[in-house]
């Protein structure tokens, strides 16, 4: 169990606290390229942070703090311009920077009337990547966006997804490194549901137990490993493991896209960013291989999709068929653990040595943050940023029928 001041310290995100500055030394997903597509400006938090993603005529993004400096008003109504973002209350302008250029009343012909260069207001650097817009809320100068296999693969084909969960990030990614869950949430707690929605028949899965698990961290986070009864430490599933990469991500799918066996992905990921300290935004990038004659894909091509997050009926009981898909199953038991989990009421077995070791990992990279150094995943020098790719297991994934049904579109934790 955690005491209540060390659940505070990993699980509150707002500006100053050692969480929220350990995640603003890392680019974060915002938005998808292709929301804005139909529109010049969206409203956006992240961090405890409200802010305003705007896109302007010549297709440069922004990202600002949401009321002008000049009277307050919200530039979510804002004008674009071929060069920034005007507020429409008295036409002052501003760049992707947040600097002020215009203020047109204001721009007299004495000299010392203008004060336009005084004027700046917060923003922060965006990026497009993959069909994503990513964000850096940090110190200056800003690392570069780990060039993951997932990111930058050519050869394949993006979409993005997106689940609004009512819970604390951390539940979410604690999931990752909790392998025993599967058998349970993702089978035995599958086939009582198929049970209620008379579908057992033709749905029944084989609950196979763990035989064990191991943790090992690596360079980028944690690998996950086990083996089923009547398996060994030759299989996929231990040999190759499942990777999580620091802070905040969950690692699925094959790095070759020739040979993509989890659910007939190539490499995605999961992606759980702390909106504030009661809300996260659960990303899916998901990538497949290109069909012959694809033309390539553009940011704004990769197309975004909700993910269903399961609700309670007006009687709060569960609404059963939302939850037949593993990628919901999930989030019911993150969202159900509270706003935030309370860790001080917890007891923790053998089979969590990996959050155990995860909360480990969170801490002394708090601690390197807190001492003014660069956490693991942070990236500077181009020289250290090649094609970044994982391994993963395989062997057991090109046939999941016998163990978790037929795969779903966005594929559960596990």
């Amino acid at each position: 169990m955690l005491t209540q001041e060390m659940n505070d310290r990993y699980t509150r995100v707002g500006p100053g606290t050692p969480t929220g500055e350990l995640m603003r030394r890392y680019w974060h997903p915002v938005a998808a390229v292709s929301q804005m597509n139909d529109k010049w400006t969206m409203k956006v938090r992240i961090l405890g942070e409200d802010l305003i993603l705007y896109k302007d005529r010549s297709n440069t993004f922004g990202l600002m703090e949401p009321h002008c400096a000049h009277r307050r008003m919200n530039m979510i109504y804002g004008i674009p311009e071929e060069n920034g973002l005007r507020c429409p209350y008295h036409g002052w302008l501003f760049d992707e920077t947040g600097q002020c250029t215009e203020q047109p009343y204001e721009e007299t012909e004495d000299p010392e009337a203008r004060f336009k260069d005084n004027i700046q207001m917060k923003a922060y650097p965006v990026q497009l990547k993959a069909g994503l817009v990513f964000a850096y809320l940090g110190p200056q100068p800003a690392p570069l966006i780990p060039n993951y296999d997932v990111f930058s693969l050519e050869g394949a084909v993006r979409e993005v997804g997106l689940g609004v969960l009512k819970c604390n990030w951390l539940q979410c990614q604690e999931n990752s490194l909790d392998p025993v869950h599967l058998e349970w949430l993702h089978v035995e707690w599958a086939n009582f549901i198929r049970d209620e929605l008379g579908t057992l028949e033709r749905d029944y899965q084989v609950r196979r137990k763990h035989a064990k698990i191991g943790f090992d961290e690596f360079e980028h986070g944690i690998i996950k490993r086990r083996y089923w009864e009547g398996g060994s430490e030759e299989d996929s599933e231990w040999k190759h493991g499942h990777p999580t990469v620091f802070p905040n991500m969950l690692r699925q799918g094959s790095s070759d896209l020739d040979s993509a066996q989890i659910f007939s992905m190539g490499p995605s990921f999961q992606i759980r960013t702390p909106v504030d300290d009661y809300t996260t935004n659960h990303w899916y990038l998901m990538s497949h291989p290109a069909q012959p004659g694809d033309p390539v894909q553009k940011n704004e091509d990769v197309p975004y999709f909700t993910v269903p997050v399961p609700i309670l009926d007006e009687n709060d009981q569960p609404l059963w068929d939302q939850l037949t898909a593993n990628g919901t199953q999930d989030p019911a038991a993150w969202v159900t653990q509270g706003d935030i989990a309370d860790r001080s009421t917890e007891n923790l077995g053998r089979s969590d040595v990996g959050i155990i070791l995860y909360r480990q990992q969170l801490e002394r990279n708090i601690r390197i943050v807190e001492d003014g150094g660069d956490p693991m995943e942070v990236i500077r020098d181009p020289n250290n940023n090649p094609l970044i790719t994982f391994e993963t297991e395989q062997t057991h994934y090109a046939n999941v029928t016998d163990r978790q049904g037929a795969a779903t579109e966005v594929a559960p934790e596990n």
